[in-house]
């Protein structure tokens, strides 16, 4: 369960997310200033051709059939050159912005995960890992793809569509009148698309981001689903979720689709009446047939960038759309930071202390209300307690996963907000009933809190949880590579794993959260004998629900409620005949 926060944070609108990516690049301002200069050298040179194209055809007398092919043949030669040279140019451009579009990733995705480590774990408990994997992968690509073609094609059409103009005020104010009728009309209808389709493409990331986050919990689930043959009911579900994120996406192009062709009929509506008018000048006479062609020309060029900004909008909005949910996750709260003076817990002796400990996770729901309790150094404390009496929350508060309400909870006399917390949660190994290896090897898994550790000590580490002869019958032996999450092994010797990863993590206290309920009782057994003599002198805090395998704890910590109602040794506990005595014999009954 997660504190539930009373503010919440405000999306990011469409144009905050553009001044924080153009923020974002300003490490690669060198490349993007050299990327210009290119853009700009390329059109220049694509910008000749018409003018070319128009001294070719003051070469062809009208009326006398004669043409000077010498001079022709020099024209196009230049026109040759300088559409080869555009061309290498513009391969140069998009591979320079592919580079940026590459490292631009990278570091986005770095920031990202980055800022998920400084996360709280209420973070976490809020949000499923499916919408989280969505905003690192799918929406970072759908931005990095946005930067490495779409920002060249608007760079490169900004400067046709500014040299466009200029040349044909050049070749003729008149007829650039009639063009220019065609910006203001094409300016008005995409403004007022883009706020029709901006909301729709925020809708559709965060649909597809649902949409992952439901796979992935499927996925995760997948063998609960079939022992209980909950197939059907789950292809329905995702039958809906998938048909959300299918008319998020329709209605996100519907729109976005009539952008180009209508820009497109007004383009062309311009280039008509450009012929009809010009037809005219060329009749009076007030124009020739070169600057004709020229400036027919010019105008697509002018048109054609235009038509094409209007084709890669929609792709712009899905990015900035994309780009909100990624700043979103970035300008979440962090976990907060050490208090100014925190102190460096060294040499933990393991006393710890709650003392009138209140808390809850969402305000005014209290889960503890007045805890209180001593842990001796060197002791193993018990935690038992029906389902929801507040075990697993107390382990949260003592790792400082969330902070006390009220009260106060101390490890050797200093306040644990009075200290850091990383040096808090190093003086802790902890083994929790969920599982969790990561793709490596069996010794990188056992290794992962000491990576420095020998094999000896990792070998020794196996032994004590017993699963040191399960291991040297794997093909590899301690090198034998084991899938995500430990898929390839069974639950039972994947516990066993994390166990021995605790007994070799040289800390000074461990919390076990039904650590062993995945072995056998023989095991379990085994396994308290041996954690017992390897985590002597340490203090244990452990969570159980079998009460057979607290009987030898030092002191039995009862909690109904949010409370400790009852506190002492196994005997004097069952002595008592108070709650506890209900609870063990309700397991025996």
């Amino acid at each position: 369960m997660a504190r539930r926060d009373s503010i919440m944070q405000k999306p990011k609108n469409a144009r905050g997310a553009l001044r924080r990516l153009l923020s974002m690049l300003g490490p690669f301002k060198w490349m993007i200033a050299g990327v210009t200069v290119l853009c700009l050298v390329s059109n220049l040179l694509s910008l000749y051709g018409p003018t070319l194209v128009g001294q070719a055809m003051n070469e062809v007398k009208l009326g006398e059939g004669r043409v000077d092919l010498e001079k022709v043949t020099s024209i196009a030669l230049k026109m040759l050159a300088c559409y080869l040279t555009s061309s290498l140019l513009t391969v140069a451009i998009h591979t320079i912005m592919v580079n940026v579009s590459r490292r631009f990733a990278r570091s986005m995705r770095q920031k990202v995960f980055d800022k998920l480590m400084t996360l709280p774990v209420g973070y976490f408990d809020r949000h499923q890992a499916g919408d989280i994997i969505s905003r690192v992968n799918y929406d970072i690509d759908v931005i990095s793809t946005c930067m490495s073609t779409d920002v060249v094609s608007i760079v490169a059409s900004t400067v046709t569509v500014v040299g466009s103009l200029v040349m044909m005020l050049l070749l003729s104010p008149l007829l650039s009148l009639v063009t220019l009728f065609s910006v203001p009309t094409a300016i008005l209808y995409t403004s007022r698309m883009r706020k029709k389709t901006q909301p729709r493409y925020r809708k559709r990331s965060k649909c597809y981001g649902e949409m992952n986050g439901f796979v992935e919990e499927m996925l995760a689930g997948q063998k609960t689903i079939q022992s209980y043959a909950y197939e059907d009911c789950a292809e329905a579900r995702f039958d809906q979720v998938n048909t959300n994120a299918a008319e998020a996406y329709w209605d996100a192009d519907r729109l976005g689709v009539t952008i180009g062709p209508t820009m497109g009929f007004i383009n062309n509506t311009s280039l008509s009446l450009i012929a009809l008018f010009g037809s005219v000048l060329l009749i009076l006479q007030s124009i020739d047939l070169g600057k004709i062609s020229s400036f027919v020309l010019y105008s697509r060029k002018f048109s054609g960038p235009i038509n094409e900004i209007a084709n890669i909008v929609n792709e712009l909005f899905s990015a900035l759309a994309a780009a909100e949910r990624v700043f979103g996750l970035l300008d979440e709260e962090e976990e907060p930071a050490d208090a100014p003076k925190a102190v460096a817990l060294t040499d933990v002796a393991g006393n710890v202390s709650l003392e009138h400990v209140a808390f809850g996770y969402d305000p005014g729901v209290p889960i503890i209300h007045d805890l209180s309790l001593q842990a001796d150094a060197g002791k193993l404390i018990a935690i038992v307690g029906p389902t929801g009496a507040g075990k697993t929350t107390i382990i949260n508060l003592l790792m400082r996963f969330y902070d006390v309400d009220s009260g106060r909870i101390a490890v050797d006399g200093t306040d644990i907000r009075e200290a850091t917390r990383r040096s808090l949660r190093s003086a802790y190994a902890m083994v929790l009933q969920d599982t969790w290896l990561f793709r490596g090897t069996i010794f990188d898994n056992i290794a992962y809190g000491r990576p420095e550790a020998t094999m000896d000590e990792v070998v020794a580490a196996a032994k004590a949880a017993h699963i040191h002869a399960f291991i040297m019958r794997l093909p590899d032996g301690y090198q034998t590579e084991i899938s995500e999450d430990g898929g390839n092994i069974s639950k039972g010797q994947k516990q066993l794993l994390t166990i021995a990863r605790a007994m070799l993590y040289n800390a000074r206290m461990l919390i076990l959260d039904e650590a062993t309920s995945n072995v056998d009782v023989g095991t379990e057994r085994r396994i308290q004998r041996a954690m017992r003599d390897l985590m002597r002198d340490k203090t244990c805090f452990v969570i159980a629900h079998r009460l057979s395998t607290i009987q030898n704890a030092d002191r039995i910590l009862v909690v109904n409620q949010g409370d400790v109602v009852e506190q002492g040794t196994h005997e004097t506990l069952m002595a008592q005949k108070g709650f506890y005595h209900k609870l063990y014999a309700a397991q025996f009954e």
